[in-house]
Order: structure tokens, then sequence, then C-alpha cells
């Protein structure tokens, strides 16, 4: 008989096993998922502002802020204050000048000067007519402040309410956080006949400044770019540096600025802007409907509104205006 060799597995103990003996192994677990993406990194643009206090200080310099609430924060962090004492900001001035004012564009050579808290005050209003003779802006950052007082009206009558006044309460009612054409309606509503209270939070002032009632001409209002380029922030995505608007951008934004203002009392040349972009290449008013409702539909502008911007910037395209 021919001799087979016996086949052994492998040792276990220093002892041989038989091929049945041997266990499977487990397959390797599979590598873990990576983690799910967090919102996308937007890169901070490296450009160098200065600014100051604009009742005093010295000056700062500041860069990487990508939208209103992240300028807040780098200024706030030079000068060693809260973001929240910051009530707005103007350019190159000062003053409570409401031509001045920062929306969402910073020319790259402008000099940002900021407003900080300053005497709160409480004013008793009576509405004698429907409107109170208020223009409504906010800052972008969760505070709502007057742009403009109508002279001979109501507010026009209480001379302890000044341009440039942050409404922090009506009635009690903290309206901090909300938006400008949320304050509007809140005030639009407000019964006739009936008092009512506003807690107001002026812009600490300067010694050269005490005094002053600022009142706003409507001509030139938001002009507020100096040379060929400005910083554009976005209340979503990233800062962008872009061409200051042309002849027909800029009028079409000073006309749907004053419809703004007209239909809901408000007054915001970033909104103004961002309509006229979502309807400068449409061809007609149901696509530019929705591509408003696309960008701005927390809003819901009312029909009537949407028609009048739809023919203010046809008329400016096509140089009825």
């Amino acid at each position: 008989l021919d001799s087979q060799p016996c086949q052994l597995g492998p040792m276990q103990n220093g002892e041989a096993m038989s091929p049945q003996d041997t266990k499977p192994t487990a397959p390797p677990l599979p590598p873990p998922s990576p983690p799910p993406p967090g919102p996308p990194e937007y890169p901070r643009p490296r450009l160098i502002f200065h600014t100051q206090l604009a009742h005093g200080s010295p000056t700062g310099r500041i860069h990487g802020f990508t939208n209103v609430k992240e300028l807040y924060a780098k200024i706030a962090e030079v000068f060693n204050i809260s973001p929240s004492e910051i009530l707005f900001c103007t350019l190159n001035s000062h003053k409570v000048d409401m031509q001045k004012l920062l929306g969402g564009q910073i020319g790259l050579e402008d000099f940002i000067f900021a407003h900080i808290r300053g005497e709160t005050k409480e004013v008793e209003v009576t509405k004698t007519e429907d409107a109170l003779g208020l223009t409504i802006t906010d800052n972008g950052a969760g505070y709502a402040f007057i742009k403009r007082i109508k002279e001979g009206s109501t507010i026009d009558r209480l001379k302890t309410v000044c341009v440039g006044d942050h409404i922090e309460a009506i009635n009690d009612q903290s309206i901090v956080g909300c938006r400008h054409y949320e304050v509007a309606k809140m005030l639009k509503e407000q019964p006739r006949g009936i008092p009512f209270t506003l807690r107001l939070v002026g812009p600490k002032k300067a010694f050269d400044m005490i005094g002053m009632r600022t009142r706003v001409p409507k001509s030139n209002e938001g002009k507020m770019v100096n040379g060929k380029e400005t910083l554009r922030l976005r209340s979503k995505g990233a800062a962008t540096v872009q061409e200051v608007q042309n002849e027909f951008e800029e009028q079409a934004t000073k006309k749907v600025d004053d419809l703004l203002e007209s239909y809901m009392g408000i007054r915001d040349l970033e909104l103004a802007t961002t309509i006229v972009e979502a309807g400068k290449d449409k061809k007609n008013p149901d696509d530019f409907a929705e591509a408003l409702d696309s960008v701005l539909g927390d809003f819901a502008f009312p029909d009537v509104f949407l028609f009048d911007v739809w023919g203010a910037i046809g008329d400016v395209k096509n140089g009825r205006i």
C-alpha cells in the first residue's frame, strides 16, 4: 500500500488541528462612514478695514468677515465690547447720517464708524392719523431703528424721538430680533386714539452731537460707496468683491427702495438690490414673482407691490425714468 501523508490543519497550543476543527474568521468590519458635512465654509475676504466707535475711540483694524453679524463681532472684539452694544454703522462719517448708513455694501476704501447703545427712553404715542410718519430699517443683526421721520407727522411732534433711535419694545413687548417689516406692521396696527409706549435706545453721542436732531433728505439716500469696487455682504453665502452698481441698477434700486417705503414703511437698500437682481433679466412678471419668492419668500410681498416693482424696473430699463 502506498502511504498517504496525513494533512494537518494549523497548530493550536502546539497541537495539530484537523481541517474540520478550523473555525471561520469573521469578516472585517466596514470602515466608519465619514461624518455628515456641516455648513459650507465660506472663504473670508482678505480685506482690511479701519473702524472707530462713532462717539470717539482709537482706530481699529478688522478683516475676515462675510456678513453683518460677523462684522459687528469683529468690531466688538477690537473695542472689547459686546456685539449687542452696536446699533448700526455708518461709512466715512461719525454722525447719525442715514445717507451714510452701512447696508449690504462697503467700498474698499470706506472707514466704518460703529454707533453703540446710548440713552434709553420711553415715549407715549397716540395715533391721530393712520400713519405715524416713521420709516423703519434694521441693522441686519436683530435691531430695528428709525431711518426717517416725516415732517409734520405724529412722531415729528414728539421731539424726543430721533432718527437713529433703536425701537427696543412696543408696549413693553420686546421686538429685538424682529425684522424691519415686522416692526412697521406692528406700528401700523396700533389703533388710533389709544396711547401706546415705545421704548427707544438712542446711539451714544459725542459732545459735538448732543442736541442734534437729524433730518434726512430723500435725495441720494444710501450713497455709500467709494471707488469702483465694493464688498457685498450677504445674509446667506460668502461676501464678494464686485463692481459698483451701473446706472440702471442704481436707479432701479432707488425706485424699489421708494416702493418699499411706500408699501411697507421700510427702507432697505440691500433688500432693494436683491429685488432688482431677481428681476432685471426676467421676461415677464410671473417669472419675476417666482424668482423673488425663491430668494425672499419670507416677506410674502402683495401682488400689487410686485406689479409696481416690475413696472418700475421696466421703466428704468426702457429709459422712461
